[in-house]
């Protein structure tokens, strides 16, 4: 697929910024003294951390909950998420009255179950896997006439998710890497085609975890591939894309440019960086970005200004109490 047939162009990404606004809030975009000075070069986080649900799940189920027709989403949404994205999509239907049903696998956290099901929403668990949650959603579609509020693989939430590309590039328009979370697209997607539309040539660093990152080994394969989860600190990373997955993965093996993966100690590092010197609780999927720097996993030696996209702060109760208490080695072994 050429870059001109892509599934999501920049222009609906800049259409979708009006249709959220008032759901999810503009995130800061802090200067992380210590990185720049260990990097030589200007580091800043994208703090997507502190949006109401605590991480950037909500721009996009703003976006494809915003798309519905009325007599549509009476209907309800159904979703299959590893926490993040199910805690979005109910928060946002809860604000505009839409029947919610949050599919889960058995590997999912119990603090994000437990934070789902504060709000109200249908919470139903079961599956050795997020593709099976995915199997379990779609079929409550099918039996109710629901709409399927995909945690990635929708052109209406990848382009809410870009919407954090359009804002960095107001705020740092001399960018000229972004290091973004990577699992299942949605979110380096949306940004690797905003970033795409500027006039000046960004690179975009896709992260993962070395344990099941199935969107790295899709990308290697040329195809879309499945394998089994693992257990890991960045949790909301985990699962797989879809073997039909029909816009992310296109998308990503048009425009991202580099893909690293981080063993568990890593990620853990970049947890305790985050606490440590910015007093910034975030999960290890919203971590990997830090953890990549610390480690030298991307060279950014020619670089005139990093952002970093600290895409999450959910981390699991038992994980900052190990940050308070000051451990150095990851509560995941």
């Amino acid at each position: 697929m050429s870059r001109s047939d892509l599934p999501v162009t920049a222009a609906d990404v800049a259409a979708t910024r009006a249709r959220i606004s008032g759901v999810a809030v503009r995130t800061p975009l802090v200067p992380s003294v210590g990185l720049s000075h260990r990097c030589g070069v200007e580091v800043g986080l994208k703090l997507e951390s502190v949006q109401p649900t605590g991480s950037f799940k909500i721009r996009g189920a703003a976006a494809k909950l915003a798309s519905l027709d009325p007599e549509v989403a009476a209907r309800g949404v159904v979703t299959a998420s590893t926490g993040n994205h199910g805690r979005a999509v109910a928060h946002v239907a809860a604000r505009l009255a839409i029947p919610a049903t949050i599919c889960l696998s058995d590997n999912v956290p119990t603090g994000k179950v437990v934070a789902l099901e504060a709000l109200g929403c249908e919470v139903i668990i079961g599956g050795a896997s997020q593709a099976e949650a995915l199997v379990a959603a779609a079929d409550l579609v099918t039996e109710r006439s629901a709409t399927l509020v995909h945690p990635f693989d929708d052109v209406e939430v990848i382009a809410g998710q870009g919407t954090i590309a359009s804002e960095i590039l107001e705020d740092a328009p001399d960018v000229t890497t972004l290091l973004v979370p990577l699992s299942g697209g949605g979110l380096a997607a949306g940004i690797a085609v905003a970033a795409e539309a500027a006039r000046q040539a960004i690179r975009v660093v896709g992260i993962s975890m070395r344990r099941a990152a199935v969107m790295a080994a899709s990308l290697d394969a040329g195809h879309p591939v499945d394998l089994p989860e693992e257990a890991t600190l960045a949790d909301s990373l985990q699962g797989g894309i879809g073997l039909d997955n029909a816009t992310t993965f296109p998308i990503l093996a048009a425009l991202l440019d580099e893909v690293v993966l981080l063993d568990e100690q890593a990620i853990w590092d970049g947890m305790r960086y985050a606490f440590d010197e910015h007093r910034l609780v975030l999960e290890g999927g919203g971590a990997v970005g830090i953890a990549a720097l610390l480690h030298g996993a991307v060279d950014v030696s020619s670089d005139q200004r990093v952002v970093i996209v600290a895409s999450g702060a959910n981390a699991e109760p038992a994980h900052v109490v190990a940050l308070a208490g000051g451990d150095h080695s990851p509560p995941v072994g």
